[in-house]
């Protein structure tokens, strides 16, 4: 069991949620409930949550995405992917229309092919259709974060 207000106890909190799915509204979720915004896309509720139930202080608000990625750039913490050495418990954001961020999840491991294992609220499982952001359910996700990824995936994640 990691200790209280570490990263690595927030990782060991947000994959006890793997599976957890909204409802039974759209966007009902625990997590928004948490953050007073139930009912609307929650993945960034979902990383706060998770934040605050392993005591780790400090966290940005990142219910609205956009913002979130500014309050991380605001406090020096936020790198560009490319060069990026990421770490567990490290934050996320992505954009998959290449207009601007809209989603937010937590890394769980670099897996050192230009690609991370993450664990997101708000997704669909790798393999399924459906919104990447806004999918419903707590999942595992693997991302390129590097252009140049072995697996040859598209890049979603911005810095």
């Amino acid at each position: 069991m990691a200790d209280k207000g570490t990263a690595a106890k927030m990782v060991e909190v947000a994959l006890a949620e793997e599976g957890y799915a909204e409802g039974p509204k759209d966007n009902e979720t625990k997590y928004g409930a948490f953050t007073k915004a139930n009912f609307l896309p929650w993945c960034g509720s979902f990383v706060m949550w998770a934040a605050a139930q392993a005591g780790f202080a400090g966290m940005p608000n990142c219910v609205y995405t956009p913002a979130g990625a500014e309050a991380f750039k605001g406090k020096g913490a936020y790198t560009n992917p490319e060069t990026s050495k990421p770490q567990p418990g490290d934050i996320a954001f992505f954009s998959f229309d290449g207009k601007g961020i809209e989603h937010v999840g937590i890394v769980l491991k670099d897996n050192g092919d230009g690609t991370l294992t993450t664990i997101e609220g708000n997704t669909v499982p790798d393999g399924q259709t459906g919104s990447q952001a806004n999918g419903g359910e707590v999942c595992l996700k693997t991302r390129a974060y590097k252009n140049l990824n072995k697996r040859k995936m598209p890049v979603f994640i911005v810095g």
